[in-house]
């Protein structure tokens, strides 16, 4: 029995540089940037299941590095993270061209709302409160399924806009904002 609390922590190496890469579908691509491995495991294997291809990061420096080198449709940050937190990875993310339309859910693990309002300014589309409503992530991503919002291999193909209502909460992909 233990006489303190536990935090959940990664088992992967910290000297070595840690991307997870699985390509067994054509479906839209997803990187998970989580830092604690059984919740990073799990939204893989959601993401997998749905039909995602998945890469993945454990900190804020191998986000942007990710994100990138990968160019994926969906990111799904975690704001806590070490070396980087999920705000700034966020902002460094949106600086680059290729990456600025990318569709970008903010992962709140503390549920308060001064974090989400950071997040949307910061650049993410969306904030989820953990635990994840995993049907309302599976709304995100139905859209992404579509043949011209599968690949982001070039600056020319049109990304995923995401329009978000008064209650921030998405109208639809691809609406024009106004």
């Amino acid at each position: 029995m233990y006489s303190h609390a536990r935090k959940a922590c990664t088992t992967e190496p910290e000297n070595g540089y840690f991307l997870r890469r699985k390509e067994t579908t054509d479906g839209p691509k997803v990187l998970i940037v989580e830092d604690h491995d059984d919740s990073r495991d799990m939204l893989r294997t959601l993401m997998e299941m749905w039909g995602c291809r998945v890469v993945e990061a454990r900190n804020g420096v191998e986000a942007v590095e990710s994100a990138q080198r990968e160019l994926p449709a969906l990111i799904l940050m975690d704001g806590s993270l070490p070396l980087l937190d999920g705000i700034t990875a966020t902002r460094l993310i949106r600086e680059d061209p290729l990456l600025r339309d990318v569709l970008i859910v903010a992962l709140n693990g503390w549920g308060t709302s001064s974090f989400n309002t950071e997040a949307l300014s910061a650049g993410c589309n969306d904030c989820f409160e953990k635990p994840i409503d995993f049907e309302r992530l599976r709304r995100y991503l139905i859209p992404l399924f579509e043949p011209a919002s599968q690949s982001a291999t070039t600056i020319e193909e049109e990304r995923p806009r995401l329009a978000l209502g008064p209650d921030l909460q998405p109208l639809s992909l691809n609406a024009e904002l106004h």
